[in-house]
């Protein structure tokens, strides 16, 4: 299906600069434009790819200011990144309802006592337990695990090899990506008088609110007691580890291989980047940045920006940063100092 520049335009509330009759029906990224497909620049450094695109439309920013002659039909927006998103989400949309799956595949198994809403798909050889509560307008593909008493909201989808574990719950409108493991046993165990570990039973669950997408292959593990806790919204990349009785406040994003040690709270509106490690039993405020790698030991009052390992304040991180890069030309400074002060010593010793 075609579009021109003016329908994108209207949309978008947006701006069209060139030709409204230009016609896209694809997408691309800037540096590999092809004609007859749409491209945004939202990121000053690829801004040289605006000049020789061979995209037939691309999304900017209302204050963007060429340097050179653009050629493309430009529609100018106030805010690109959100106005591309908006466009792959219609998309997306439109593509979800072309191959919108429903039913029951002949190959799945499917407990007497579980209950499955409307318009809900379940796809081969996944297993749904004892008591288990499906909402409306679920998908659930292929391999996938449900255990007894789970309950999965409306409008959520289960990609293929999710594995959730007994009595967890899962909100509406969730998206758990292929490989996800909830309610797995937290990692428990007490140390004996012989050396060896005894592990200790993990009979909680894990509660995962409204509206959390959680990325590939990221496991979250059964509280002791009580509930690990995913609130509303809340964004998980691929490859995370959460441990038992931790909470995640809502709207708070978690890049990829970030672990996050049993019972540490962390507050609404965080950013986390990636491989950024948690101790346990910290409370991390809201609105907290952290920055990547970043080894996290003590807790961070709200709207704190952190990095390092061990993280602090991330403007003393930078400073202390520039002193590390020069540590190999102070050293050979101070050591020449040494010998220096070694000479002088040794020539008053001499006089007198």
């Amino acid at each position: 299906m075609k579009f021109t520049a003016q329908q994108i335009a209207d949309f978008l509330d947006g701006v069209v600069e060139g030709n409204q009759q230009e016609e896209v029906n694809n997408f691309s990224k800037i540096e590999e434009g092809k004609p007859g497909t749409l491209s945004f620049l939202a990121n000053p450094k690829y801004q040289h790819y605006l000049y020789d695109t061979e995209a037939s439309i691309v999304l900017v920013d209302k204050s963007f200011q060429p340097t050179k002659k653009v050629s493309v039909t430009l529609i100018r927006v106030e805010d690109t990144y959100k106005a591309f998103a908006k466009l792959l989400a219609l998309y997306q949309e439109q593509m979800d309802g072309k191959n919108n799956k429903s039913g029951v595949d002949k190959f799945a198994f499917i407990t007497s006592t579980a209950t499955l809403g409307q318009n809900v798909y379940v796809g081969a050889a996944s297993y749904i337990g004892e008591n288990v509560k499906i909402g409306n307008n679920v998908k659930i593909y292929p391999q996938v695990f449900v255990g007894d008493n789970v309950v999965v909201g409306d409008n959520t989808i289960l990609f293929p090899g999710t594995k959730i574990y007994h009595h967890c719950v899962i909100g509406n409108n969730c998206c758990l990506h292929a490989g996800v493991v909830i309610g797995a046993d937290g990692f428990g165990f007490a140390p004996q008088d012989n050396k060896a570990f005894q592990k200790i039973p993990q009979i909680g669950n894990v509660v995962i609110e409204d509206g959390v997408e959680i990325g590939a292959n990221t496991t979250v593990d059964r509280a002791t007691i009580a509930s690990t806790i995913i609130r509303r919204n809340v964004k998980l990349d691929n490859q995370i580890q959460i441990a038992h009785n931790v909470e995640i406040g809502e709207n708070t994003v978690i890049a990829a291989k970030v672990g996050v040690s049993g019972s540490t709270k962390i507050g609404k509106n965080c950013m986390i980047a990636g491989q950024v490690g948690f101790a346990g039993h910290l409370k991390i405020g809201d609105h907290v940045i952290i920055g990547a790698q970043a080894g996290v030991t003590n807790d961070v009052k709200d709207n704190h920006i952190i990095q390092g390992s061990p993280a602090f304040n991330i403007k003393n991180f930078q400073r202390s940063n520039v002193v590390f890069k020069n540590l190999p030309e102070l050293r050979r400074e101070v050591t020449d100092l040494q010998k220096k002060v070694a000479e002088l010593t040794k020539m008053f010793a001499n006089e007198e």
